[in-house]
């Protein structure tokens, strides 16, 4: 049987829109990676699925895996089905809203579609679950960085 992998995430942004960062932590066996990236302009919720996309994305086979956020907007998505519900509607919410950041909600479904098993965890965030305050800081100081990359979706949908 596949050892499950650890993923424990969480996502920020100095204004929402403003500089972005999310931070993650990942573990197996008696391994441990770290990964942050900061972006000029986005949004909280953004940072928050960009985290376990990229954790994911890491991973070069199907595995069972469970995700560690304090995001419910990220664990109802997928776990109530709003997600999938939204990519079947065209990306709509309901017949007059878009839903938001239907770039990410996509990397996010097919990204658990093609692990064995993802489950998510959600955790009370600022409340000192040692992780999830790590993943925090990671995202606060990729924020803060000086070297930040273009969240281009979200930029280009504000062009609209």
């Amino acid at each position: 049987m596949l050892e499950e992998i650890t993923i424990f995430s969480d996502g920020s942004s100095l204004g929402n829109p403003g500089p972005g960062g999310f931070g993650v932590i990942m573990r197996w066996k008696d391994k441990e990676i770290k990964i942050s990236e900061g972006f000029r302009k986005t949004t909280n919720n953004r940072m928050e699925l960009l985290g376990p996309i990229t954790a994911l994305k890491k991973l070069k086979k199907p595995q069972n895996i469970l995700i560690t956020t304090d995001s419910r907007y990220v664990i109802d998505g997928i776990e109530k089905g709003w997600a999938k519900k939204w990519k079947q509607n065209n990306w709509m919410r309901d017949k007059k809203n878009k839903a938001l950041n239907s770039d990410l909600w996509e990397l996010l479904i097919n990204q658990c579609d093609y692990h064995i098993s993802v489950k998510f965890k959600w955790v009370k965030g600022h409340r000192g679950h040692a992780e999830n305050e790590e993943c925090d800081l990671l995202a606060k100081e990729a924020a803060m960085a000086t070297n930040l990359k273009i969240d281009e979706m979200f930029e280009l949908k504000e062009l609209e």
